[in-house]
């Protein structure tokens, strides 16, 4: 078993690259333009719930831990649990996940076609092995077992 300034530093790497993976989303020319409507965060409407990596899961729990915050918000509505009902504001916006970073919203541009962003897709999954992770998983289910792991 590891001791904890190890899985720290592993953690932290892992974030790392994933904000790499972001980073390099970002620079590719592909045209999209988030308004921030946030009608793709209303999950129950849409019938689409983004699916996060072991490794994404991580960097949104730990931004949600940044805003104080240390369990899954909860969403009675349907709508992303990240999202501020009275403001209609992500928490995590600047670590949001891939999904929502390629989402299939179409004020912003629709979705990414797969082929565009593949290598991105394999690179998150490679880190999602390293960390142990055993593949995608909803949001809400990704971030809070990241949470209790946190603990």
């Amino acid at each position: 078993m590891r001791n904890s300034d190890d899985l720290a530093k592993r953690d932290a790497a892992a974030c790392a690259e994933i904000r790499a993976v972001y980073d390099e989303l970002a620079r590719r020319p592909i045209e999209r333009n988030c308004l921030r409507r946030n009608e793709c965060c209303h999950f129950k409407l849409t019938g689409r719930t983004p699916l996060l990596t072991k490794g994404e899961a991580l960097l949104a729990a730990r931004a949600l831990r940044r805003r104080g915050r240390k369990q899954m918000p909860t969403s009675p509505s349907g709508a992303c649990p990240f999202l501020q009902g009275t403001t209609g504001d992500c928490l995590i916006y600047k670590d949001r996940p891939f999904g929502c970073r390629t989402h299939f919203c179409a004020a912003a541009g629709g979705p990414y076609a797969r082929s565009e962003v593949l290598d991105l897709i394999r690179r998150l999954e490679d880190i999602d092995v390293a960390l142990g992770g055993d593949g995608v998983h909803k949001i809400e289910d990704a971030v809070a077992a990241v949470l209790r792991e946190l603990r």
